[in-house]
């Protein structure tokens, strides 16, 4: 995450002045819509541990700000729980688990939920050594321990919010969208843990793809042929992502990845991207390099956390106001005017 956060910071901008002043337009066009924000809020696994029902308030402020909620496969609340509290715009992500019995029924349940996007995560073909996970016991399932036992009991608040209005519906937090016989608490100690499809190939891409009548797209990709591929193999566009630095520690960053991932794909392929962004400046840079819009996840789990559905509305605020300050500041009145922005990479230090 430090290597991904460095990217940002060595990329910086050559201010342009006298340009006039006048009002930005921060709108933005992709797979055939036009939106009001480059923002697109990314699927989060554990929004319900943030906040009680975290997914729905997310859902209700993407609703006020007209901005696509990807629900989670990983989540607390089912995509059908969620779209009947809250009509939003709502994609759906998606990973393969073992057995096409397991992972199917979630695209006939997307599908009557009224998701026309579908979202699939493609770069985690096994799971990663997530140490900082192992030491601090947050990972899938949870583990109890010293550490987390403090934890909870330093924040006597959000314990009451999150596990005690969830102790009182009935039982620890479970994984939504897992099957029946698989629906496991958090802490997983009732059943057997679900597990990714093994030997994930584009065979499996093309299964998605034939099932999924709506609009695909393929989320993980850095390299340039993967990205043709995935359109050859009928992916409407891909995100560019580096799993939040999350998977791979000596992965390339998504911002460098950009500009040869436009260049193969062409102006006319959706291209979104992801992780690690932490301020409206880092937005522009990914516009810069031939995004056409950006997730965000940590983000929204910030402004969840500090005031629920008013939380995000203000976080999102805050990234525009920031990345419109920085169009201004640098000459640039619509997002086609990012592209053509002057930029020089800070080597210093490095």
């Amino acid at each position: 995450m430090s290597h991904n956060r460095a990217r940002f910071d060595a990329l910086r901008v050559v201010p342009r002045v006298l340009t006039g002043g006048a009002a930005r337009d921060l709108s933005a066009d992709y797979l055939g819509t036009h939106r009001e924000l480059p923002f697109i809020m990314a699927p989060t696994a554990f929004s319900g541990m943030v906040r009680h029902r975290g997914d729905i308030a997310l859902s209700r402020a993407a609703r006020s700000l007209g901005l696509p909620f990807c629900v989670a496969t990983e989540g607390l609340l089912s995509i059908d729980e969620i779209a009947a509290a809250s009509p939003a715009e709502h994609w759906f992500q998606i990973y393969l688990w073992t057995g096409e019995e397991n992972w199917r029924p979630l695209l006939a349940r997307a599908r009557d939920a009224g998701v026309e996007i579908l979202v699939m995560t493609i770069d985690t073909p096994v799971y990663p050594k997530r140490t900082f996970n192992q030491h601090n016991g947050f990972g899938l399932p949870l583990r109890y321990g010293p550490r987390n036992i403090a934890d909870v009991l330093s924040r006597p608040l959000w314990a009451a919010d999150v596990l005690g209005r969830a102790l009182v519906r009935g039982g620890l937090p479970r994984f939504a969208h897992h099957p029946r016989a698989a629906e496991a608490t958090i802490t997983g100690r009732d059943v057997p843990p679900m597990t990714h499809q093994a030997g994930l190939n584009w065979d499996h891409v093309a299964k998605v793809r034939a099932a999924w009548k709506g609009k695909l797209l393929l989320k993980g990709i850095l390299h340039p042929d993967d990205a043709r591929r995935a359109v050859s193999e009928g992916a409407d566009g891909v995100i560019v992502s580096s799993h939040g630095m999350r998977n791979l520690d000596i992965s390339v960053a998504p911002l460098d990845m950009l500009p040869a991932l436009r260049k193969a794909l062409g102006d006319k392929t959706t291209l979104l991207a992801d992780s690690g962004v932490q301020r409206g400046s880092d937005v522009f840079k990914l516009l810069h390099a031939d995004a056409d819009a950006v997730l965000l996840g940590r983000a929204m789990l910030y402004g969840l956390a500090s005031g629920g559905q008013a939380g995000v509305q203000a976080m999102v605020d805050i990234l525009a106001d920031e990345l419109d300050r920085t169009m201004a500041m640098c000459g640039c009145r619509t997002l086609a005017d990012i592209r053509q922005a002057s930029v020089e990479r800070d080597y210093i230090g490095k």
